[in-house]
């Protein structure tokens, strides 16, 4: 069994199609197994550098939760102006019949080969006279927290993160959404005001500005409670957009002389706004009721949607 599509984050719809094919795979006998080919980076980085999305995960990322979702193997698509220039027959015969393919399982808005001139219909129309059925699956339809029900895509993701609505974003994930980095040196002025931070470097689309109420983990599996700060530090005139996390009731952050330690973040709430504060007083004072609601948030009943190894 196979799909293909960028499945950056691995939403509820991706999960979706994974699911469908390892149905399928289940009713052959003879040891079917579901492949997901997967393309990294998106087609648009080939077409019109520049141009493409920010990414929700990096490809390791994706490759492992579409394991975790069911599949058996997730092979890398590179797309190249050739690739993406053939057209839907030759992709079908150069691409997809190699793999041997019982069945394809896609959404209904898939589409594909030069200019995205094929679609489903022309992708089971070219299966029948290749030996492969394809099997189309609805959209997974997400209730959001304004009582909104929307249809699990990545825009939807994106759309979300970038107003800071990483609660509604997790609901179309499916679990927590997560950043993962490096620790890096940073300027030290949270120490000095008695907030050590951890200045993560990311590859991956951060939400909006503001402050977050987040589970960390660690190289070693520890989680960690944490409050993360997104953005440009204002009450400091920064300009770099940095992310800085606080691991609550944990020194090891902004400690010296280690950095380079890996950190993941789940993103569970989002506590306010980023704001320019008057004197460096009135931000501690802010800081102590941001660490306080994160802690508060943190304590409570964790959703369901959130992973196994964040909620241990």
């Amino acid at each position: 069994m196979l799909t293909v599509g960028v499945f950056d984050g691995v939403h509820l719809g991706h999960r979706a199609l994974i699911e469908r094919a390892s149905a399928i795979a289940e009713r052959h006998s003879g040891g079917a197994r579901v492949v997901a080919l997967a393309f990294d980076p998106a087609p648009a980085a080939a077409l019109a550098p520049g141009s493409e999305p920010p990414r929700l995960t990096t490809f390791e990322d994706r490759a492992d939760l579409l394991l975790d979702a069911g599949a058996d193997e997730v092979l890398r698509l590179t797309p190249t102006r050739e690739l993406l220039g053939l057209s839907p027959e030759a992709f079908v015969d150069e691409v997809l019949v190699p793999l041997r393919p019982l069945a394809v399982v896609e959404g209904p808005d898939f589409c594909f080969g030069a200019r995205r001139a094929g679609d489903v219909g022309t992708l089971a129309e070219l299966g029948r006279s290749r030996g492969f059925g394809v099997d189309v699956v609805g959209p997974v339809e997400v209730d959001l927290d304004d009582q909104t029900v929307v249809p699990a895509r990545s825009t939807r993701v994106r759309w979300l993160l970038e107003r800071g609505r990483v609660a509604d974003a997790g609901r179309v994930l499916g679990r927590a959404y997560e950043l993962a980095g490096e620790v890096m040196r940073g300027d030290q002025r949270g120490r000095t005001i008695g907030f050590p931070t951890a200045n993560v470097a990311v590859e991956t689309m951060a939400p909006g500005d503001g402050v977050y109420a987040c589970f960390a983990t660690l190289a070693d599996g520890e989680v960690i409670p944490a409050a993360v700060n997104v953005g440009e530090r204002p009450t400091f005139d920064g300009l770099e957009r940095r992310v800085e996390v606080h691991l609550l009731g944990y020194g090891r952050a902004g400690s010296d002389p280690e950095y380079g330690w890996p950190l993941r973040l789940a993103f569970v709430s989002r506590l306010r706004d980023q704001v320019r504060f008057g004197s460096i007083e009135a931000l501690k004072s802010q800081l102590d009721r941001d660490v306080a609601r994160a802690a508060d948030v943190l304590g409570t009943t964790r959703p369901a949607w959130m992973q196994e190894r964040v909620t241990a």
